[in-house]
């Protein structure tokens, strides 16, 4: 009987030890399968966070770009204003030296003719009193205030 005995606690060993088995296999099944899970969500939460920093990148590349943008409109628009002012006050500048150019050449012009008309004048003066000089030489100058007298 002993050896039916042994084949039954044997049997009995057996199917504990295979039940054993099964729920440590079914254990470690659940907790493989919890791991896949984890890592399934953080691999998902990586990717969602990967795409919100893109998206974020790409947000701020579109407000550095504007920003640029808006700069380089402003500049520019303040260069042209610069350049207006510049051509305004150019031309006034012109505008004053053709005038001051004008002036100048109008008082030449005065001056140039009061110098010629006391040249003209000197020089009226001076041959008149050559004339009355030759005719005094000559005993002519004399003879015309006499004439002027008597007449």
């Amino acid at each position: 009987m002993a050896s039916h005995n042994q084949s039954y606690e044997a049997g009995e060993t057996k199917g504990r030890t295979e039940e054993k088995t099964n729920q440590m296999m079914g254990n470690i099944g659940d907790k493989a399968q919890a791991a896949r899970d984890k890592a399934q969500e953080m691999a998902q939460a990586a990717k969602d966070k990967t795409q919100q920093t893109a998206q974020a990148a790409k947000d701020k590349t579109q407000q550095t770009a504007q920003s640029a943008k808006d700069k380089t409109c402003d500049t520019s628009q303040a260069a042209k204003e610069k350049a207006q002012e510049n051509r305004g006050a150019a031309k006034e500048k012109a505008s004053g030296m053709g005038q001051a150019t004008k002036e100048s050449a109008q008082s030449g012009k005065d001056n140039t003719q009061g110098f010629l008309q006391q040249t003209g004048e000197k020089v009226m003066g001076a041959a008149q009193g050559a004339t009355e000089a030759v005719k005094e030489t000559l005993g002519l100058g004399q003879h015309d205030q006499d004439n002027r007298r008597n007449h």
